[in-house]
């Protein structure tokens, strides 16, 4: 009996949508907890500039969750950073509303 090479060739590839969806899911990502942060080592007083920042971070979350959608729809494909980017962009959104939620209720 022949030892079976264990490679499987094929023209899958990652598609270019859902790594762009990933690398914008981190980005807003490290934008908001480093705004948290900063804001907490400021007393809990947030500065105007983290608010944009967070606002930003939405925006480019925003964009990677429509990103990993519209890769998620290419045939043929790997989805590994389709699903990663928006597992990401769907917890950064989360987040963000529960800051607007405890700012606006004093939680």
């Amino acid at each position: 009996m022949a030892k079976k090479n264990g490679y499987i060739f094929t023209n899958k590839e990652h598609p270019q949508r859902g790594v762009m969806s990933t690398v914008l899911g981190i980005v807003s990502a490290v934008s908001i907890l480093l705004a948290l942060y900063l804001t907490f080592q400021n007393g809990g007083i947030a500065e105007p500039r983290y608010g944009v920042a967070v606002l930003t971070a939405v925006l480019f979350s925003i964009a990677g969750l429509v990103l990993g959608i519209l890769s998620r729809m290419e045939p043929d494909k790997y989805y590994l950073f389709s699903y990663l980017g928006l597992v990401i962009n769907t917890l950064v959104l989360t987040g963000a509303g529960f800051i607007l939620f405890a700012g606006a209720y004093g939680i």
